[in-house]
């Protein structure tokens, strides 16, 4: 069984931006599960199931309309409460700034999240995110990784090289990581 530590993500794909006036962006994920619909649905409602792999804590189910639910993102006290604005199982599910479409394939399902994000972090994002689709997958097929998201994802194996990626494919300035000198002073 793999653990957090032996875990590396694979190369970052499957991301794009719209940049909009402002400090918000909105990133674009993709990626294909081999499981029906259904159950990822499942995995981004439940909250049982999205302590698991989501970079947030959810109070509630996040399947219904209307639902008020306080997310608690990993790694932050604050709580902030959100909105179910539309929840059309097992196909659209949107509240706050998150937006997710999944479309049945012949491999599964097509997950796509739409994220409105600063800009200043959209790399970040992409990155965090790509390592939370990593662990649902694995989840989702009955090998658990464990949530790794928010400080545990920056400091595993390969977060820096995806924003690194990320960054040049978003054609953005890749962030400046301090040296272990620096960390040291």
């Amino acid at each position: 069984m793999l653990n957090q530590q032996e875990y590396t993500p694979g190369p970052a794909g499957g991301a794009q931006i719209q940049k909009h006036e402002g400090q918000l962006w909105t990133l674009i994920l993709v990626r294909v599960l081999r499981h029906p619909p259904d159950k990822v649905w499942q995995a981004l409602t439940d909250p049982a199931h999205l302590r698991e792999w989501a970079p947030f804590e959810a109070d509630g189910s996040l399947a219904t309309v209307g639902a008020t639910v306080k997310l608690t993102w990993v790694g932050t006290a604050a709580t902030t409460e959100t909105r179910v604005t539309r929840a059309e199982a097992p196909r659209i599910l949107e509240y706050g700034d998150l937006r997710w479409e999944l479309e049945r394939t012949d491999a599964g399902t097509r997950l796509t999240l739409w994220h409105n994000i600063d800009r200043r972090f959209i790399a970040w994002g992409a990155a965090g995110w790509h390592i939370c689709f990593d662990v649902l997958d694995r989840m989702l097929n009955g090998t658990p990784l464990g949530r790794l998201a928010g400080g545990d994802a920056m400091k595993s194996a390969g977060w820096q090289g995806l924003v690194a990626e990320y960054s040049s494919q978003f054609g953005l300035e890749s962030p400046h990581w301090p040296s272990r000198a620096d960390q040291k002073s």
